[in-house]
């Protein structure tokens, strides 16, 4: 069922993918310049709200494919996980660490970044698809 009117499904036809693709930009550019995991997910979210303002909180969770809270649990485990490579080399807790892996330079700050941009988008959609599923129960 869709929910939106044309003005709005038309607009987030062209904003949702560009907001997920700038939420990707800004989570890449994150840790040593303006941007990273909050921000990010902050987009991100904003962009899925949106999409679900048009089509329904049925049809969001549909292309999400993975349920907000499951992405919560993901995004923590990935935050904490980011701790333990330091530690396994001797190396103060919560170290950065850098890896070169087939000319890509992977990091633990990146793997940080990502578990909040996942807690972040977990987070916020799950508290605006809940409202809005709880809004359409009362009427």
């Amino acid at each position: 069922m869709k929910t939106g009117t044309l003005i709005l499904t038309v607009a987030a036809q062209t904003l949702v993918p560009l907001q997920i693709l700038f939420s990707l930009f800004l989570l890449l550019r994150g840790h040593d310049e303006p941007g990273g995991g909050f921000i990010a997910g902050l987009v991100v979210a904003g962009a899925f709200a949106l999409h679900q303002f048009v089509n329904g909180p049925q049809a969001t969770r549909r292309l999400l494919r993975v349920d907000p809270r499951d992405c919560i649990g993901i995004g923590l485990l990935l935050g904490v996980g980011s701790a333990f490579p330091a530690w396994w080399q001797g190396e103060p807790f919560l170290t950065a660490q850098w890896w070169d892996v087939m000319g890509l330079k992977l990091s633990t700050p990146l793997i940080f970044d990502i578990g909040v941009y996942l807690v972040v988008l977990g987070s916020v959609l799950t508290a605006v698809i809940t409202l809005t599923e709880v809004d359409k129960d009362e009427t």
